[in-house]
């Protein structure tokens, strides 16, 4: 029900900005808290960011922190990671997710997360 995009190949440096939207209209207006979560090659998904549901709040793991960038655009039908100054070791399926309780702090979970897209990869060569 939601769908991720705006992966691709970058150079170390470069910037890059992913996309999330629903499926059914108004679907994003419902999430208490929706994140950004990354997998890559043969480690565990970790958490990237999280927007509470006035866009209000906003979070990031430390290894992103000042880098990437997570909002709503102003109807709230979409979410989205801008990524600048990207590093190779940001190489990975990048996977938005949403949850209907969880507040936002807390949407580093995964395990909370109750709703998920098809990842975007992004390739990132030093």
């Amino acid at each position: 029900q939601l769908q991720a995009s705006g992966g691709g190949l970058a150079q170390a440096g470069d910037s890059l900005r992913l996309s999330c939207s629903a499926l059914r209209s108004g679907f994003i207006r419902s999430f208490a808290g929706m994140g950004w979560f990354r997998q890559a090659d043969g480690k565990e998904r970790e958490f990237v960011s999280a927007i509470s549901w006035t866009g209000s709040s906003t979070y990031y793991a430390d290894a992103v922190k000042g880098r990437f960038t997570i909002s709503y655009d102003n109807a709230k039908t979409t979410v989205y990671l801008q990524m600048n100054s990207l590093k190779s070791e940001d190489t990975a399926v990048y996977y938005c997710a949403a949850t209907t309780f969880l507040p936002a702090r807390l949407c580093y979970d995964y395990n909370g997360m109750g709703y998920w897209g098809k990842g975007t990869l992004v390739t990132v060569s030093s």
